[in-house]
């Protein structure tokens, strides 16, 4: 009999040090926030937003450093060789209603395997808006996640059982070495709301369930509503955050807000300041809106980054940029040609596909397995050439070369986006339009 999806794996658990080390490289900062909110006493189901393919899963599975169940589209494991490397992963099939009802009717086997994977307490993962929108915003949601915790929790009703609404928050969907916030939300434990809406059919409770943990799950990220408006606020969002980040203030529990957490409320203030100003000034919510749009347009025609708008002193910056480039010249050139490969495979590899947003999982697994690759010939190469007093040091100090490469290119291309602000008087205009309506109402 072959072992459990959720049994322990030797080779599995050696790995995920590995695969848990290269995403926190992947990454300038990753922030875990609310831990202590996930139940220690039941089962969970973590019910993600879904933002950016791979990247999601593998910032929730390193959340912690237990194992952890997933579960994806059905037809990518058709292949059986490919299922068996997906089972290995702990990741299960799940047919979609896409798939046709008839094929849903299947997901009866998920679900009894889910189960299982509850009972031994090994967290079960599902994003419930089915697909991936790299937005800060959210998709309707599915009722797949619905119906697994409705059948699981009857069939193990001696063990509560709770979703965990988890808020994915990246500080660049498309960019590598961007940050993440990562938020558990309040719990919903499916018993407690089941016996509260005991009134109700399945379907009706199934749909107040869906509503409830939507509006969690918008609690945990930085939600902007996906319409004619979002680009324009979340151009306005950025262009003041760091204006706006000191009067973030504090947390619930009295601690001084920093880093991602006073962006993360800046921006959620902003977002009810601009609700606010369109509901009490509508004309000047307009303007404010029509700026933003303009800005947004501009901005983009003109290829500028919004880490060049939002830079909160950007003189000092782009001579510290400046001074770090130059200091670091003869490295950063070594880094980036031995890491030619990587880019030139990730370049490749990206006029394959469509959707931008698959971009950092590509960036990740090529790095996760072509960098080992490379160091060990590199360091052959250093060993065959130099004595080992000069190839053990040098091999040392290419091991970060990935990194130190990206950082270079990044720095790079910023200081081309602020040349390029410097030179766009008519969007710095905007942006000036812009502070002056947020400062102007800032007390309402």
């Amino acid at each position: 009999m072959g072992k459990n999806i959720q049994d322990h794996d030797w080779l599995y658990s050696f790995l995920r040090h590995y695969v848990d080390l290269v995403l926190k490289l992947s990454y300038r900062t990753i922030r875990y926030v609310g831990k202590d909110r996930i139940p220690k006493d039941g089962a969970i189901i973590y019910a993600p937003n879904h933002t950016n393919a791979l990247m999601d899963a593998m910032v929730v599975l390193a959340m912690d450093s237990k194992a952890k169940v997933f579960v994806a589209r059905a037809d990518i494991f058709k292949n059986p060789k490919i299922a068996k490397i997906l089972h290995f992963l702990k990741i299960m099939p799940i047919m979609r209603m896409r798939d046709g009802r008839d094929e849903v009717r299947k997901n009866n086997e998920t679900i009894e395997r889910a189960v299982g994977v509850l009972r031994d307490k090994v967290p079960f993962c599902i994003f419930p808006e089915g697909t991936h929108q790299a937005k800060y915003s959210s998709l309707p949601l599915a009722k797949g996640i619905f119906r697994i915790a409705f059948q699981a929790q009857e069939l193990m009703s001696d063990m509560p059982l709770y979703i965990v609404p988890i808020g994915i928050r990246y500080g660049n969907f498309f960019r590598f070495r961007s940050t993440v916030r990562v938020a558990a939300g309040v719990p919903i434990n499916v018993a407690e709301f089941r016996n509260d809406c005991e009134g109700l059919n399945e379907q009706e409770q199934m749909n107040a369930m869906k509503t409830l943990l939507e509006e969690r799950l918008q609690d945990a990220i930085f939600y902007i509503p996906n319409d004619e408006n979002y680009d324009s606020i979340y151009e306005i969002c950025a262009a003041v955050v760091k204006s706006r980040v000191k009067r973030a203030g504090r947390d619930m529990d009295g601690r001084v807000l920093r880093g991602l957490e006073a962006h993360f409320a800046t921006n959620k203030s902003t977002l009810k300041l601009i609700n606010r100003i369109r509901e009490e000034k509508p004309e000047e919510a307009q303007r404010l809106l029509t700026l933003g749009h303009e800005a947004s347009t501009l901005r983009r025609d003109r290829k500028i980054s919004l880490s060049s708008v939002s830079v909160k002193n950007p003189v000092l910056s782009r001579l510290l940029m400046t001074l770090f480039m130059i200091v670091t010249l003869p490295y950063n050139l070594v880094a980036l040609i031995l890491t030619l490969p990587i880019k030139g495979l990730c370049a490749f590899l990206f006029t394959k596909m469509k959707d931008y947003a698959f971009r950092n999982s590509v960036r990740y697994v090529v790095n996760l397995v072509l960098w080992p690759i490379l160091m060990i010939i590199y360091s052959a190469v250093a060993y065959a050439v130099l004595p080992w007093e000069w190839a053990l040091p040098i091999t040392l100090l290419l091991l970060p070369a990935p990194i130190i490469a990206h950082e270079a290119w990044r720095l790079a291309r910023l200081m081309k986006s602020d040349i390029r602000l410097l030179c766009s008087e008519e969007l710095r205009e905007k942006y000036r339009g812009i502070r002056e309506i947020i400062e102007r109402n800032d007390n309402l």
